[in-house]
């Protein structure tokens, strides 16, 4: 694979996926095998599908969401890309009644790239930086 077509696939996902609420786009950038590692508890549905349904839910919350890209880097069928996103609060998201509030937030995905196509991806984002920006009550230990 020459060097940038990972990257283009990443920015690719990033702009249409994330940036415009192009859902249908995951089937192209994403391989039916493709399998999601996250932090959170729970298991995404397995394929495009899953990475869709986490998109569109996330967007629903979320509907101005808008991302940037601040690093990438490729190395063989890898491409990790450190990111920034921000957007409003006007839908419920995780258990969490809309609040109206506007966040920023960022993470880093790392992704494997196979015949053209992300097979493997790994989920690292300020999730507790979200929860505090919403004003979530934090429960992080014994009373």
């Amino acid at each position: 694979m020459a060097s940038e077509n990972g990257k283009d696939l990443v920015r690719r996902f990033n702009d249409e996926v994330w940036g415009k609420g192009n859902l249908d786009v995951v089937y192209e950038v994403f391989a039916a095998d493709y399998v999601r590692h996250d932090l959170r508890p729970g298991t995404p549905l397995p394929g495009p599908d899953g990475q869709k349904k986490i998109a569109a839910d996330f967007r629903a919350a979320f509907p101005d969401l808008q991302t940037s890209i601040d690093l990438m880097v490729e190395e063989g069928e890898f491409v990790v890309s450190r990111w920034t996103a921000e957007g409003t609060h006007t839908g419920a998201w995780n258990g969490i009644a809309p609040t109206g509030k506007r966040i920023q937030f960022c993470g880093v995905n790392i992704y494997r790239i196979r015949d053209g196509k992300v097979v493997e991806l790994w989920n690292h984002r300020d999730d507790l930086g979200v929860m505090q920006q919403l004003g979530v009550p934090i429960y992080a230990g014994s009373r």
